[in-house]
């Protein structure tokens, strides 16, 4: 089990931290490491700390942009250490473990990390279909990004041991098919005045969350852009009469 998790790091600063996690990660029986755009060298610091964990290391992808981390996950959990009000369904981790075992029978799952300082920022969040929060003692709630991703994984290695066999239910649309049926779809809204071609982001962002937590599969997502597209085919019609 687990084979299916992405754990993916987001502009992590230090390379310690980057090695740190991949040890956590081997430990636990995760392999697939990706980095987004990490502002440090994964050279000698990393793999020191990475102990006997450089497969980990060796084999991690890096990229420029959390869409493209993302592209091929069905369900994508961003974590923090405070609960928010906007966003995604914030969850406890513990109870988002037997959803998180669900989910890799219908496709791939990527676990996102933040920034050390900061954390995962808003943009971030909206291409979430879960939040999780780790339970801490409320008067100290920090917790290093390696023990962090040491905590989230020893809960999915102890979910995966435990999770009986089931049915393989229906597959689930990939974040990139969704990523481009929600462009599509504010391409349409804007040509058919559904609202100002100069509304700022926000004006989308129901419909972000929307698609997101409807968890489509990949024939809803193409029928959903077929109607799309006979309603752009219907506007230019019209422009030509």
């Amino acid at each position: 089990m687990n084979e299916k998790v992405s754990i993916v790091l987001v502009r992590t600063t230090h390379p310690g931290n980057i090695g740190a996690v991949a040890r956590a990660m081997r430990v636990m029986g995760l392999h697939r490491l990706v980095l987004v755009d990490p502002r440090c060298r994964v050279g000698s610091v990393a793999r020191a700390r990475a102990s006997g964990a450089v497969d980990v290391l060796d084999h991690a992808r890096v990229v420029e942009s959390i869409d493209e981390a993302i592209a091929e996950a069905g369900f994508v959990v961003g974590t923090s250490a405070r609960k928010r009000s906007l966003g995604p369904q914030v969850c406890a981790l513990r109870s988002g473990m037997a959803e998180c075992m669900r989910e890799q029978e219908r496709g791939e799952v990527a676990i996102l990390f933040g920034p050390e300082r900061n954390g995962l920022d808003n943009a971030a969040l909206e291409r979430c279909n879960r939040l999780w929060y780790i339970p801490t003692a409320q008067d100290y709630a920090s917790l290093n990004l390696s023990a962090a991703v040491q905590v989230v994984a020893s809960e999915l290695f102890a979910a995966g041991a435990d999770a009986p066999p089931g049915d393989k239910p229906p597959a689930v649309a990939s974040a990139g098919e969704v990523a481009g049926l929600i462009t599509h779809f504010e391409e349409v809204a804007r040509a058919v005045n559904f609202v100002d071609a100069d509304a700022p982001r926000q004006a989308f962002h129901r419909v972000e969350r929307l698609f997101h937590r409807a968890r489509l599969e990949p024939a809803e997502v193409k029928l959903l852009r077929g109607f799309l597209t006979a309603v752009e085919r219907r506007k230019r019609q019209s422009n030509e009469r």
